[in-house]
């Protein structure tokens, strides 16, 4: 694939995210997709990223992570967003639902392989989260 269909291979994938749209995300997912939300913390197959995913949005109900900036090399693609939202939903990290609203960075980095994407990386400041639910 080339770079440019990379980059709207993940543009979709969030778009699907962001729609919680999950079910659609195995359009996008390599058969051997692994999540790492931390350097060392593999959660292998759409399900793992589902399943880690899932609980942070359902939080933050009727969030919105829009793209920032995209950035494409080869078989990855960095992609920087920012996530709005308010805290209604689930407990996040064990904090009950504040109503607070929260806004924050991340920053992931894919690796496409096959026309779809095998690993996501993911990169949040969880105590940034934590400070602006708890203020």
């Amino acid at each position: 694939m080339s770079v440019e269909a990379n980059k709207a291979l993940v543009r979709r994938f969030y778009e699907n995210i962001e729609l919680e749209n999950y079910d659609a995300l195995k359009e996008f997912c390599h058969e051997k997709f692994v999540f790492y939300p931390q350097i060392d913390t593999p959660f292998p197959g759409l399900e793992g990223l589902v399943e880690s995913e899932k609980k942070n949005f359902d939080a933050f109900p009727g969030f919105k992570m829009p793209i920032q900036s995209i950035i494409a090399e080869d078989d990855q693609v960095a992609v920087y967003l920012i996530f709005e939202g308010t805290h209604t939903g689930i407990p996040f990290l064990n904090v009950p639902a504040s109503g607070k609203a929260v806004r924050f960075s991340l920053m992931m980095k894919l690796r496409i392989e096959d026309g779809k994407i095998i690993e996501k990386r993911s990169h949040v400041d969880v105590n940034d989260i934590l400070r602006q639910i708890k203020a």
